[in-house]
């Protein structure tokens, strides 16, 4: 009867199953895109710029066993014409990768339903479309539920100051100046101290031999002054005395060119001293290739990731420096402190806090929260970020400056060439545990560079398992793997 009885409800009271996402774009002029969400739950892509969305599409994520990892990522590489590496060369067309182990955005078939190996596949002509919109850096959001940003203030956000932005143009400038400068004056310190050391031993050989020349000299003169003295006839000693008077010539000579040779020697600076000035030089360009380094990250969007696992505050700005072995960019990673946390036992969620342009306080925000354990607001309450980091980034914060607050430490596949990977713990992630961690990259391949960006070092950057799976915040146990610990 029961059965009867739902066979005859009407149709239109059958709960409806919600529409297929479809393509769309906003009706208005499309900025450019801040940021992309991608809801696994929806199986949609949606990229904002400023205003708000401005481009939607439907997507199709990882499959079971294979699936896309949740979390907080960034644009790291682009290739219009990638092809797989990892999966028998399938072709990505307009490639837009979010992690070195294989996870992208890319062009691809959608069959309706979560069909990939990880990556997020868009509409073919949508990727192309908006290959030549993003730019490296820009904020991917995977979120397992439906997420949007929305319009946030909290005075705990970034304040930057006027004149402070101002005057970075010219701050920059002045120090990239004295650190070209610096580095002049280093290498010719350091070519000076190599020049005192060549010329100072081959100076000291040369007393060496002359002090043998006049030893050798004096010791003649000597015994030609004993055969004067032994001469018995008028030609032998006529003879005697014409011998000594040449060995009295050739010891003076010799005695007036080792005084000369000494003269020159003291009238050399010395090798210490020379190493001495050499090394005050090289100090004075690492400091101020550290400061252009700072003047020139301030004119950068600054991202802050704060963990409540490692309970650390991470900085990171792109620097837009090739990667020395020939993917992406290098990221700016000189700054990582301990932070405060309260009630750091407590989960706090995972939110994006996203400067999207300047206002008249200042910076607008917006907020998007992909694990609510604790609302946004909260969050930024249960934080107080260190004054001296304030000091050294807020005055000149920008459009598309970030703080990120979430739970979960960096994924392992946080390194140089990217700015933050953190994959969200109690979400299934097939497709990021199974591919292969990022190849380390040896700190002799990162080049010292004179404008300073080679001061951070990759030398503790290592191929690591990839993200922990945990049953924290009352999840469920999903696809258990080793725990890891970040690179730091």
């Amino acid at each position: 009867m029961a059965a009867l009885a739902a066979l005859t409800v009407p149709a239109a009271a059958k709960p409806k199953r919600p529409a297929p996402p479809t393509e769309a774009t906003a009706p208005r002029e499309a900025g450019e895109p801040i940021m992309a969400i991608v809801s696994i739950k929806s199986q949609q892509v949606t990229f904002y710029d400023a205003d708000g969305w401005i481009f939607r599409a439907p997507v199709s994520t990882g499959t079971t066993g294979r699936e896309t990892p949740a979390g907080v990522f960034a644009l790291l590489e682009k290739d219009k014409d990638h092809h797989s590496t990892m999966y028998d060369d399938a072709w990505m067309p307009n490639m837009q990768r979010i992690t070195w182990n294989g996870v992208a955005l890319h062009g691809g078939p959608l069959p309706g339903y979560a069909a990939s190996h990880g990556c997020v596949r868009m509409p073919f002509g949508f990727a192309e479309k908006l290959f030549d919109k993003t730019r490296i850096g820009m904020r991917v959001i995977i979120s397992p539920n439906d997420a949007e940003p929305i319009a946030f203030s909290h005075p705990a956000l970034f304040g930057p100051k006027a004149e402070a932005i101002a005057a970075a143009p010219a701050r920059a400038e002045t120090f990239a100046r004295e650190a070209a400068e610096a580095a002049k004056t280093a290498g010719e310190a350091k070519q000076a101290a190599e020049t005192a050391k060549r010329e100072t031993a081959a100076l000291a050989a040369s007393l060496r031999k002359l002090q043998a020349l006049k030893t050798r000299a004096d010791r003649e003169l000597a015994s030609a002054d004993k055969s004067v003295a032994a001469a018995k006839t008028d030609p032998a000693k006529a003879k005697a005395e014409e011998l000594k008077e040449k060995a009295a010539a050739k010891a003076a000579e010799l005695a007036t060119q080792l005084d000369a040779a000494n003269a020159t020697a003291a009238s050399k600076p010395s090798v210490a001293a020379a190493k001495d000035a050499a090394k005050a030089a090289a100090t004075r360009k690492a400091d101020t290739a550290k400061a252009s380094t700072e003047a020139k990250l301030a004119l950068e969007p600054v991202s802050i990731y704060i963990s409540r696992e490692t309970q650390k505050l991470y900085v990171r700005r792109n620097t837009h420096k090739p990667a020395p072995d020939g993917g992406g960019e290098v990221f700016d990673s000189s700054i990582e402190v301990p932070v405060t946390i309260r009630n750091p036992e407590q989960p706090i969620g995972t939110h994006v806090f996203t400067a999207v342009a300047r206002g008249d306080a200042g910076l607008r925000w917006t907020a998007v929260t992909i694990d609510d354990a604790d609302d946004a607001k909260n969050a930024l309450d249960r934080i107080t970020i260190p004054q001296d980091v304030l000091d050294r980034i807020a005055p000149t914060a920008m459009p598309r400056s970030s703080i990120v607050i979430s739970d979960e430490p960096l994924s392992a596949e946080t390194n140089y060439r990217t700015e933050f990977i953190a994959v969200l713990a109690n979400q299934p992630q097939g497709g990021f545990v199974t591919r292969k961690p990022t190849t380390a990259v040896a700190s002799r391949d990162v080049p010292d560079d004179d404008d300073g960006f080679g001061f951070f070092s990759p030398r503790n950057w290592g191929a690591q398992p990839a993200q922990p799976v945990d049953p924290r915040r009352g999840g469920q146990l999903v696809r258990p793997v080793p725990v890891q610990r970040g690179w730091w």
